[in-house]
Parts: C-alpha cells; sequence; structure tokens
C-alpha cells in the first residue's frame, strides 16, 4: 500500500484484499511527476523497469505505462511496447459490459485507469497522469470506450463488484443499477 493516504472516501480500498491489478496500482498511489526538465525517478524507473526506453520523460502522457507497471507486477500482463498507449488496453484482457473493482476502463478521451467505484455520472479510476499524479479521479461515464476485465490467474476474487460511492460514505452499488 501507498504511503499517500487514500481520499477518505476512498478509503474502503485499504482494506481491499484483491484483484492484484488494483493492489499493484494502490501501491503506486500517490507519485507526482515533476513539471519541467526534472523527470520523477520513479516513473521513470517503470519505463526502465518496463523497457520502455524511447520514453525519456514524465511530460508524455503516462497514464498507460503506470497501469503497465502494475499490470506486469500483478502477474496478469507481459510487457508489450504499446502498452504506454491508453487505447492498447481496450483489447487486453476480457470485455465486460459493466466495469467492477478492478477493471481496466479506457476512456474515449485516451486515458486509462482502474476502477475502484461509482456514482450516478462517474466512473472513479485509479490511475496516472491524472492531474500530473497517480490518484483516484471521477470521469463522466459518457467517456467510457472499453471495460476489461482481468486475465485471472485461478479464479475471479470474491471481491469483484461495483461499488457505489456517495458523498458521505461508500455503499456497494445495487444490483439494479
Amino acid at each position: 500500500m501507498s504511503p499517500f493516504p487514500l481520499p477518505k472516501r476512498f478509503a474502503y480500498l485499504a482494506a481491499e484484499t484483491g484483484p492484484r491489478i488494483l493492489l499493484e496500482a494502490l501501491a503506486l498511489h500517490g507519485t507526482k511527476e515533476i513539471i519541467g526538465g526534472q523527470h520523477s525517478p520513479e516513473i521513470m524507473s517503470w519505463l526502465r523497469e518496463l523497457r520502455f526506453d524511447w520514453i525519456t520523460s514524465d511530460e508524455v502522457p503516462w497514464c498507460g505505462t503506470a497501469l503497465a507497471i502494475a499490470a506486469v507486477r500483478a502477474g496478469v500482463a507481459v510487457r508489450h511496447p504499446e502498452m504506454p498507449r491508453a487505447f492498447w488496453w481496450a483489447g487486453w484482457g476480457s470485455p465486460v459490459a459493466v466495469p467492477m473493482l478492478g477493471d481496466v476502463v479506457v476512456l474515449s478521451t485516451s486515458h486509462v485507469g482502474i476502477y475502484v467505484g461509482e456514482d450516478a455520472t462517474r466512473y472513479y479510476l485509479l490511475g496516472g497522469n491524472q492531474a500530473n499524479s497517480h490518484n483516484i479521479s471521477g470521469f463522466p461515464k459518457s467517456w467510457l470506450k472499453s471495460a476489461r476485465r482481468s486475465p485471472w490467474k485461478v479464479a475471479q476474487p470474491a471481491n469483484v463488484r461495483r461499488i457505489w460511492v456517495n458523498g458521505s460514505g461508500v455503499a456497494t452499488a445495487p444490483t439494479t443499477r
């Protein structure tokens, strides 16, 4: 788990036991890019680990890179040179009609992150390059391009579910939503 505290209404994530891609992504929470000529040592180390040596700064969109490092470390993906591109993830895993905890969500705006909840109008994604950091941000549901489920090594974790986020706390979404 990241040393950076989660926002109060997403504190439930600290008790989640899976999926592994989610846990690996939570460990990245709080990572920030450095604007200008210097670059985040952590983001640059991800690029080296993934052998994306053609990317030489954190000034490029790095949402796909953040997801790639989480997926590779979780053992649910093997390194692919197109992983830094958000739309590459629209062909990864298995398509799902409704995203749930730990699913990869690809947005029509060329952004990608991991589903951690929703409300009536937004999906909340844990991901990189969201206001220049790795955090949880809300995006309009109308921007959904693709939702993808991880290829499980054994079986889908029991806690994969829809999460309804409201202003005062969190509740599991009713099945009728």
